[in-house]
């Protein structure tokens, strides 16, 4: 099997590529891990370039069967807070100054993330948000955040419970504690290396986080500042069904012990494990819907019954295009035809396009066969009752219709023009 037809074959995870300012330079940036872990488990990433405009294209990305978002700048205040913010202009300048390297605005990644993120919420497509993505994922839903933890959720809470979220220094080797909330993703994902505090201890990254969440979540871990560091939809969440919709603060794909590739726990690939049987489940859910069903070969007796019908439609055609010049047409030879559409009540619009074309007007063919018997009895009659007049009679009555019929033809030909003009006004 060639690359390209696995390209085709393994489903597809959006990931957007990001641009971040570190020491004062503009560096590209994926992680490495997310790719390597998404590819081991057997998807194919594709990468939206972060360039202005490309939330216009993202139709062009199809099939999307995921989306993975991961770190990068914060997502502009404006987009989920409806309310004045209680930091002054002193507080927020300080928090530039701190956080110079995250609070440069990326509008453009903005509404590509946002874009995605809505996509997948409208189509249940498996979502993934690490860091920056489940903050995305939250605000999408139309929940907050805090612009800074440091200055808004530390600023009420105990010194003995302040959490230290980020360190610039010591990127992959800083861990705080979050608590796992039981009966969740993360509390299965993690069983084994819990004891009775139901805590481990998780690398983040990040100055902002939470502040309420979007009413459709449930959240799955806390720090002890009470900031939620992880949550899902609870009724979104079932990968062998290919439902997958979760955000996680922290990055279980960097808990890695120093200067080595062994992970702090066994459950921290669980996630993008789970993940990407969830795409992958999505991916074959997809194909079942639209894929287009062979043609079925029928049998000799269902090859007789479809002709016949096929007759049925061909002749309510002719009968309704000059229904009198078909001879020796019986009403059981329309009837196949109307007895098929009352029996199949679902039909899809170009089906029933195609029977209109077919004559399908044949469930109204036994009133129309009465009407022709009436028609016919009718003028049976006047021959009997004209066959009785005299030769004067007649000749009035025929002068009689002749002037009507004069009458009818100019009374038309002077409403159309009277239409025609009311066009033109």
């Amino acid at each position: 099997m060639s690359s390209s037809d696995l390209a085709v074959i393994l489903p597809r995870v959006i990931i957007v590529s990001r641009r971040s300012l570190r020491k004062n330079k503009f560096v590209d940036f994926v992680g490495e891990y997310h790719l390597d872990l998404i590819v081991g488990y057997g998807a194919v990433p594709v990468i939206v370039p972060r360039v202005a405009g490309v939330h216009t294209l993202l139709q062009s990305f199809e099939p999307i069967h995921g989306v993975l978002l991961c770190e990068g700048e914060d997502i502009d205040p404006s987009l989920y807070e409806v309310e004045e913010t209680s930091l002054s202009n002193e507080e927020l300048e300080e928090i530039r100054r701190l956080h110079v390297s995250d609070t440069a605005i990326d509008k453009e990644k903005d509404t590509i993330e946002l874009s995605l993120a809505r996509i997948c919420l409208e189509r249940n497509i498996p979502y993934l948000g690490i860091c920056r993505g489940s903050q995305v994922l939250n605000v999408a839903c139309g929940g907050t955040l805090y612009q800074d933890i440091g200055k808004e959720l530390a600023r009420c809470c105990p010194d003995e419970k302040k959490v230290v979220h980020m360190d610039y220094e010591n990127y992959d080797g800083h861990r705080h504690t979050v608590k796992i909330v039981e009966e969740t993703p993360l509390h299965q994902w993690f069983k084994e290396s819990l004891k009775d505090d139901m805590e481990i201890q998780v690398n983040s990254y990040h100055h902002q986080g939470v502040k309420r969440l979007a009413q459709r979540f449930t959240p799955m871990a806390f720090s002890s500042d009470g900031l939620i560091e992880g949550f899902y939809d609870p009724d979104a969440y079932c990968p062998e069904e290919g439902k997958f919709i979760m955000g996680l603060q922290f990055h279980p794909e960097r808990m890695r012990k120093a200067n080595s590739d062994e992970f702090d726990y066994p459950g921290c690939t669980a996630a993008y494990k789970e993940f990407v049987k969830g795409v992958i489940a999505y991916q074959k859910k997809l194909n079942c819907a639209t894929k287009v069903p062979k043609s079925l070969k029928l049998d000799k007796e269902l090859e007789q019954k479809r002709n016949v019908i096929v007759r049925s439609f061909s002749l309510a055609k002719t009968l309704y295009a000059g229904g009198h010049n078909i001879r020796h047409l019986r009403e059981s030879d329309l009837k196949p035809g109307a007895e098929f559409l009352e029996s199949n009540i679902a039909l899809s619009l170009q089906q029933e396009n195609r029977l209109m074309q077919m004559g399908a007007t044949v469930r109204n063919a036994s009133s129309y066969m009465e009407r022709l018997k009436l028609n016919a009895k009718r003028e049976k009659l006047a021959r009997v009752v004209m066959g009785k007049m005299t030769i004067e009679q007649l000749s009035e009555l025929n002068m009689f219709y002749n002037m009507m019929g004069q009458i009818c033809s100019d009374m038309l030909e002077m409403k159309q023009l009277q239409n025609v003009s009311v066009d033109l006004l």
